[in-house]
């Protein structure tokens, strides 16, 4: 269910309702550090790194943003099909999932004149995430450790 959630909220977002960049505060919510990784430095290295991965190449480019928010636009994504799991590399804790699954994201636009029109775009993406003690609750959040949370988002599907 998580996974859903997790991939969902990646292109789930109102131009009207915050910027861009207050979007990308709150998905970076959804982010706990790497557990494969030992020292904490190294963790919080790669959780930023999965953070600006997410930033450049996976969410909706910032020049298409503007372009639908000059426009009132939205988009609200939804998983369809079945959920498509793959191991995860190294995991001796057996607390991460990779799931990859079709995505539908519906663009809505105003014409100005209080008219709109949407239309849509399927897209197959994968997230890994991790459930159990490892994660690590955002902070003034009501997260408790061991909620699950996104470890990284993939630039392509991955499939087994």
């Amino acid at each position: 269910m998580y996974i859903r959630a997790a991939l969902e909220a990646a292109a789930t977002f109102d131009t009207q309702k915050s910027t861009r960049e207050e979007w990308l505060d709150y998905l970076d919510t959804w982010f706990t550090p790497d557990t494969r990784y030992t020292s904490e430095a190294d963790q919080r290295a790669a959780m930023t790194e999965s953070q600006g991965l997410l930033r450049q190449a996976v969410v909706l480019p910032k020049e298409e943003w503007e372009s639908l928010a000059s426009e009132d636009g939205r988009v609200v994504a939804a998983t369809t099909g079945d959920l498509v799991y793959v191991p995860v590399t190294d995991d001796t804790t057996g607390d991460m999932s990779i799931g990859t699954s079709d995505v539908t994201l519906t663009f809505t636009r105003s014409d100005g004149s209080g008219s709109e029109t949407s239309y849509e775009e399927r897209v197959r993406v994968s997230v890994q995430v991790l459930c159990g003690p490892g994660s690590v609750p955002t902070p003034d959040s009501a997260q408790k450790a061991g909620d699950c949370k996104v470890v990284r988002y993939f630039t392509e599907p991955l499939e087994p």
